[in-house]
């Protein structure tokens, strides 16, 4: 419990009105380890958020932590611009060994501005290079950021509505399951790709997540993400996958294609990259395709020294085997079981996603927002996604114990039923 007064007046008084999940935990917290954040009261929270994956290993994993310290207190370098530095190397060399030689990968890697929007722009940058095209294919419900090139590939009409100026350069086309069951939306990607008279101008890229994280959940089945890969190539355009909420394990192993027959061009990847809640941006390319120039996509924090640190270690730690891709599998079964008690409450919902980054479809965003609100009233920290947040999404930590894990599922298990029954009763 923190002895310092909390005046949380401050935020409402200074902080911007654009702040967002601040607004569903109405607390402040001030500490946080493993899958548990405190605040300022003592009170604990389980976390199925995880910064919205950005703390796959959890809070302050002490190996992590322990490595950052000593990279610190050493005087290692803090800030290195894109110079040459020992960490530099040693997360590369590293990510070479656990990473990319296992896979047969033989991606550059090229570090971008510390977010996810940003890795984003340089990968549409790279593809329009490497092709002279302009034009970027992406889906309905895809998130990809809110900078100004990012955003024009998002879906989501709320954020696209703060960009203030029309955006451009990108078709969007529906992603599999939009249409329904029964219809195979590579069919509708094919027939534009292939019709001159399609208005569909020859793609730079195609774009898109395997698993649309803010979209709602929806999981691409590997048929269609390897038919979209082979019309991507027959027609010239780069294959981006979006990873940056979907890798780093998320999905069960560390990229989310992986074993689905596709070999992207270009990969995105944030969050968890770090390993430690850290801003970095990544930006995996074959080598083929790496054809900028100098600083021709630079700002002053690319590659931030001190996650290069904790994203060794990281690797290291959770990555040198397959017993942590074990541990995910063990627990998405726990998260799915959950799950499944859930869905059983509520007439029509269902499950979504794959992994570690799964939900429920409630089929109503006050709904489903009123069994978060519950649940964290509960003690446990859980947001929605979808185009009218509608799915109830846990991104717990892929480290939570099991025993942790079983206990905040029971807690959303009885949020849910109160919420249900009340807006049962509200209706008749």
């Amino acid at each position: 419990m923190s002895t310092n007064p909390i005046k949380t007046d401050i935020f409402t008084r200074r902080e911007s009105e654009a702040r967002s999940y601040c607004r569903g935990f109405d607390t402040v917290f001030t500490s946080a380890k493993g899958s548990e954040m405190t605040a300022h009261d003592g009170t604990r929270y389980i976390d199925f958020l995880a910064g919205c994956s950005s703390l796959n290993y959890g809070h302050n994993d002490p190996d992590l932590k322990a490595a950052l310290i000593a990279h610190i207190e050493a005087d290692g370098i803090a800030h290195g611009l894109d110079m040459f530095t020992e960490t530099k190397a040693e997360f590369i060399e590293a990510f070479e060994r656990l990473i990319l030689e296992p896979r047969g990968m033989s991606h550059k890697l090229m570090f971008t501005g510390p977010t996810g929007a940003n890795a984003v722009e340089a990968a549409m940058k790279l593809a329009r290079r490497a092709t002279g095209r302009s034009n970027v294919i992406a889906f309905t419900n895809g998130f990809h950021g809110v900078t100004q090139g990012a955003l024009s590939a998002t879906g989501n009409g709320y954020h696209r509505g703060g960009a203030g100026v029309p955006l451009s350069g990108v078709t969007r086309l529906p992603f599999d399951g939009f249409m329904g069951e029964g219809v195979d939306t590579a069919d509708l990607l094919e027939a534009m790709l292939k019709d001159g008279s399609s208005g569909v101008d020859a793609p730079a890229a195609i774009l898109l997540e395997t698993v649309q994280g803010e979209g709602g959940l929806n999981a691409a089945r590997p048929d269609w993400l390897r038919r979209v890969a082979d019309l991507a190539r027959e027609a010239g355009a780069l294959l981006i996958i979006d990873d940056v909420q979907a890798g780093c394990g998320r999905t069960g192993r560390f990229f989310s294609f992986e074993e689905m027959g596709i070999s992207p061009d270009i990969i995105t990847m944030a969050k968890s990259i770090s390993g430690f809640g850290l801003p970095m941006g990544l930006v995996l390319v074959k080598p083929e395709h790496d054809l900028m120039g100098p600083a021709e996509h630079n700002g002053t924090f690319r590659g931030n020294t001190h996650a290069f640190v904790t994203a060794r270690a990281a690797l290291e730690k959770f990555w040198a085997d397959d017993s942590f891709e074990k541990d995910i599998a063990r627990r998405a079964q726990i998260i799915e079981e959950g799950l499944e008690t859930i869905a059983a409450m509520i007439p029509g919902a269902r499950l979504k996603g794959r992994g570690m980054m799964r939900g429920v479809d409630v089929g109503s965003g006050e709904l489903a927002g009123d069994i978060c609100a519950r649940a964290f009233q509960s003690g446990l920290i859980i947001e929605t996604s979808g185009a009218e947040d509608e799915v109830v999404k846990i991104l717990a930590p892929l480290t939570t114990p099991d025993e942790t894990l079983k206990t905040g599922l029971e807690i959303l298990a009885s949020a849910a039923q109160d919420v249900a029954g009340t807006h049962k009763h509200a209706a008749e």
